[in-house]
């Protein structure tokens, strides 16, 4: 059997049976066939990120009150000791571009997304998976509900998996609106357009082509009718204003001055022009925000991602902008951004030539955004090809809306590789930098790109920072920033190499670490004890933690308790739970009395997370379908553009749940589908449920 390529392929689907009628299997890497009867209640569809659903990453702690110990609002900690901005994924090997030259950032991607997986001598994609984490490898045990599980595909279609933001004013955000807000931009004097050269309407459909790559020349010349410096400058503005895709230069041509157009991110035979200098800035309202404000739909594009294509584009850096949250690629997503000193005419015109992407919503506003300011997220999700019957499904949902799911961390925080992000962050936690530096850096089993298994390689053969860097055709990942470090300050300076990784990397490492203990912790609280609050339960009062007596616990439900993640600045259950928290640690070795590092920002706080979530704002539908590619989410561009939404038959060969749902940050959609259907999300099972039909 073949491996996979291009990220493990593009996507992954697999079918599981249910009550013993088997379902055709789509194929991967060229095997077919069909399932035998296993207890796996859903038929999963994804990239191989899988599950990337979690929106705020890190925890959030709070200020200490009265001498109390610290606690966390609702919506659950950002975390520790400086409260840092955690603005990536989990770690593993995420890429970020901290620190690198972002006029490279898009060729660079591209280059990752070229790379394949490397040779697996004929293993199967589940073989290669088995050395990966299961739930139970990161405590997450428990059910809420007891209703009967039931099948179903989720991301057949990335546009199955809806996610729109809710901002602090607890409005769910829509892209509604395209137009540029009416206001007279002021423009210093010297800058006014008169006798300009104004681009005739056949130029402008040739530079619209040239920026859209639809004419097969590459450059498009216009000629200066009066050759003066101030005529030239007016149409170099004038195109890059109009097409922001574009990029200009001067060209002598028998005597006669053309400005040349050409696509900035183009073809390689472009790759010579000399790049143009930094923009000039121009004067800015004194009454205008300095930051413009504006909705930002996506289409199969992580934040960041979009991030750096939009600043490509504009010409800017990447931290010109500013946003709450960070949202899932595989999925369509709406959410607020704020850009810094871009005017709304620039930004709208992007509309013109990104794919997959709108912008609109556009207001001015004098502060940017920050992580963490949202209230959450509203989630339309469909499962496609569901098996069970209309009592199941209503049975689960009710049980959804009314009980709501355990707020465990998901697997994407704990990484897809061999090696747990938390067993780096143990060991960050333990001193024990020679075991952080093999962790990240030695040979692991399973699939992985290719480039990566060849550093790998080389450093567990050489131990040569500078060789195995050599390997990595992209330097920004977590290994290539550990051995750029390494080979800087040598081996005997582990700590100062890996601060060469982003802080916010870093501290993932520690805050998974946080996440397996409390995913076991409130697996085995609610062993325990069950969903009802018992004497030695913590709760919340007035922002601090407070231990239950056996008369309170009686006043109060499972949905106010609340569990520490482990830090100098919490305090544990009273019953024997917070024992255990104990005996965790130490087997660990580590000291539950004192979580304070060496190095300041290793340094764990703690905070405090609800053992249980109920979403709000929940509906379902049943709905039925005979096409598997239709679509079957309305979504803002659809109405935007006046298309029909989905019209959903009384019978169909298929059959779908559509659900709405509304969550808080930091909080995993994914368990509460896994909550739905009753099943066990990680990869690693899937795969092994799975090979019946692979082999």
């Amino acid at each position: 059997m073949s491996c996979l390529t291009r990220r493990l392929g593009a996507r992954v689907v697999i079918s599981f049976v249910h009550q013993g009628a088997p379902f055709a299997a789509p194929s991967l890497c060229g095997h077919s066939g069909t399932f035998k009867k296993t207890h796996s209640p859903l038929l999963f569809c994804s990239s191989v990120s899988w599950w990337c659903l979690m929106e705020e990453p890190g925890p959030v702690s709070v200020a200490v009150s009265g001498g109390e110990k610290r606690a966390c609002p609702d919506e659950e900690p950002k975390h520790a000791n400086k409260r840092p901005r955690v603005q990536g994924r989990d770690v593993g090997n995420e890429c970020t571009n901290e620190g690198d030259d972002e006029e490279k950032l898009l060729e660079e991607e591209q280059e990752e997304e070229e790379d394949t997986v490397a040779e697996c001598d004929g293993e199967t994609f589940a073989e290669m998976m088995k050395h990966g984490l299961t739930e139970q490898d990161v405590g997450i045990l428990k059910f809420v509900s007891d209703h009967e599980g039931f099948s179903g595909i989720l991301k057949e279609r990335y546009s199955d998996f809806v996610v729109h933001e809710i901002n602090k004013e607890g409005k769910i955000l829509q892209l509604d609106d395209l137009s540029v807000p009416v206001e007279a931009e002021e423009v210093p004097p010297d800058e006014q357009p008169t006798k300009s050269q104004v681009l005739t309407q056949e130029q402008k459909e040739q530079l619209e082509a040239l920026q859209l790559f639809k004419n097969k020349e590459d450059t498009v010349a216009i000629e200066v009718a009066e050759d003066t410096k101030e005529n030239r400058t007016l149409l170099h503005r004038e195109v890059k204003t109009l097409f922001p895709g574009l990029e200009t230069k001067t060209e002598e041509r028998e005597g006669r001055k053309f400005i040349v157009a050409y696509h900035a991110a183009g073809k390689k035979a472009l790759a010579e022009v000399r790049p143009p200098p930094a923009p000039r800035k121009h004067s800015w309202p004194k009454n205008r925000g300095s930051f413009c404000h504006c909705v930002l739909y996506k289409e199969n594009k992580d934040t960041m991602d979009a991030i750096n294509v939009l600043s490509k584009f504009l010409r800017v850096r990447p931290n010109v902008f500013s946003y709450m949250g960070t949202k899932d690629k595989r999925a369509i997503t709406v959410q607020e951004i704020a850009v810094l000193k871009i005017s709304a005419e620039r930004m709208a015109h992007l509309n013109k030539c990104l794919m997959n992407f709108k912008l609109g919503n556009f207001s001015y506003k004098k502060h940017p955004l920050k992580l963490g300011e949202l209230q959450g997220n509203h989630f339309t999700v469909v499962l496609r090809n569901i098996t069970g019957s209309d009592e199941q499904v209503q049975q689960a949902m009710t049980s959804l809306r009314d009980t709501g799911f355990i707020n465990y961390y998901g697997m994407q925080r704990f990484g897809t590789t061999a090696v747990p992000t938390y067993q780096v962050g143990r060991a960050i936690l333990q001193n024990d930098w020679e075991e952080v530096m093999d962790l990240i850096l030695k040979p692991r089993p399973g699939a992985e790109k290719g480039y990566l298994v060849r550093c790998r390689e080389e450093w567990a053969q050489s131990q040569d920072p500078e060789a195995a860097l050599k390997k990595l055709p992209v330097k920004r990942c977590v290994e290539g920033q550990l051995l750029r470090g390494l080979a800087k300050y040598g081996k005997k300076n582990i700590i100062t190499a890996f601060g060469m990784i982003p802080r916010n990397n870093r501290l993932m490492y520690i805050h998974s670490y946080q996440s397996y203990v409390w995913n076991t912790m409130v697996s085995k609280r609610v062993e325990a004890f069950g969903l009802k609050a018992v004497e030695g339960d913590l709760v919340l009062k007035g922002g601090t933690a407070h231990v239950l007596n056996a008369e309170e616990a009686e006043n109060h439900s499972i949905h106010d308790v609340v569990m520490p993640l482990p830090g100098f600045d919490v305090i544990y259950p009273t019953h024997h739970v917070g024992k255990v928290y104990r005996e965790l640690l130490s087997a660990d070795n580590l000291d539950i009395d004192n979580m304070r590092h060496k190095v300041r920002d290793y340094s764990l706080a703690g905070a405090y997370r609800r053992v249980l979530i109920r979403p709000q704002d929940v509906s379902w539908q049943l709905i039925h379908y005979n096409d598997p590619r239709v679509p079957l989410v309305h979504t803002d561009v659809e109405k935007l553009e006046g298309k029909p939404a989905p019209v959903f038959l009384k019978e169909g060969k298929y059959r779908a749940l559509k659900m709405e749902f509304s969550l808080p940050p930091s909080t995993y959609a994914t368990m509460a589908i896994r909550e739905v259907l009753k099943m066990d999300t990680s990869i690693k099972n899937q795969t092994q449920l799975n090979t019946t039909w692979l082999n």
